[in-house]
């Protein structure tokens, strides 16, 4: 029998892959979860039929969510991270000696146990001492921070349904008062080039501009998500995310990746005509 798994990018558009066979599937309070095993892109976790990650190409997202902040704020020691209950962000922060404490909030645990029995190569350092898992609602677990975080990763859902208010200006404040006075949020800000989802990114955007005095916009190469083509926000109350980028002292750190790189790291800031245009008529 022929199996494929199609997740719809717009109501004209799927992305369709071939699955050898499907090895986890329930419906939580808050979403429908799947894991499946494929030959070209290896398991797969899905949300609502939407892919979160996949084994093949994870490693572009996360490295990319953590690497950027961390190379150009030294001094991070506490962390909060938003969703990520895949393991994947936290397995790239533990990496870093000078991160004494990190607490992730997730909203829902069975995506946590899932990952921790199928996908164990992301879960895999989500039982460090330094980490400390929050099960509940973001909103309610920012509201009592205050000057606390040197760096927040939201690695959100799409901004609908369960996820949509981890994209609103109350949200945002709510990060900006959590962080020390020089820290960095980063968010998964989604994909420019579908219109459902460029109009998302762009209210996020203004959102964002609306509250950090720095806020820039930076980019990868996704291929399991929309157009594979895939956007992060860099927010600081302090540091520019290029002026501030310390090659050097990273390089130092002797870290091995397989996507990020300093010289990347610039790069990815230099966005196209099309996207510099979106942003300017929200700023």
């Amino acid at each position: 029998m022929d199996l494929w798994f199609s997740e719809a990018h717009t109501p004209d558009v799927k992305l369709s892959i071939r699955i050898e066979k499907q090895l986890f599937s329930k419906t939580s309070d808050y979403q429908r979860i799947d894991v499946f095993e494929s030959r070209e892109f290896g398991r797969i976790l899905s949300l609502d039929g939407n892919i979160m990650l996949t084994e093949r190409d994870e490693f572009i997202y996360n490295e990319m969510i953590v690497h950027v902040p961390m190379a150009v704020h030294k001094g991070i020691k506490k962390v909060l991270v938003i969703g990520a209950g895949d393991g994947g962000v936290v397995k790239e922060l533990t990496r870093y000696n000078r991160i004494k404490h990190i607490d992730l909030v997730e909203m829902d645990p069975l995506v946590v146990e899932a990952c921790r029995e199928y996908i164990p190569a992301n879960a895999c350092r989500l039982d460090d001492d330094r980490v400390h898992i929050h099960f509940g609602n973001a909103l309610k677990f920012m509201r009592h921070c205050e000057n606390e975080y040197d760096l927040i990763i939201v690695d959100s859902n799409d901004p609908y349904g369960p996820s949509e208010g981890l994209f609103t200006k109350e949200f945002y404040g709510n990060c900006h008062a959590a962080l020390k006075e020089d820290g960095i949020m980063v968010n998964q800000q989604g994909s420019p080039f579908y219109k459902q989802d460029a109009d998302a990114m762009q209210r996020s955007h203004k959102h964002i501009a609306g509250t950090f005095p720095i806020s820039r916009v930076y980019q990868a190469h996704i291929p399991t998500y929309a157009a594979g083509y895939w956007l992060f926000g860099f927010a600081s109350k302090k540091y520019h995310p290029i002026d501030d980028l310390d090659a050097a002292a990273w390089e130092d750190l002797h870290l091995r990746t397989r996507y990020y790189t300093t010289r990347l790291h610039k790069g990815a800031f230099y966005l196209p005509a099309f996207l510099e245009d979106m942003l300017k008529e929200v700023e």
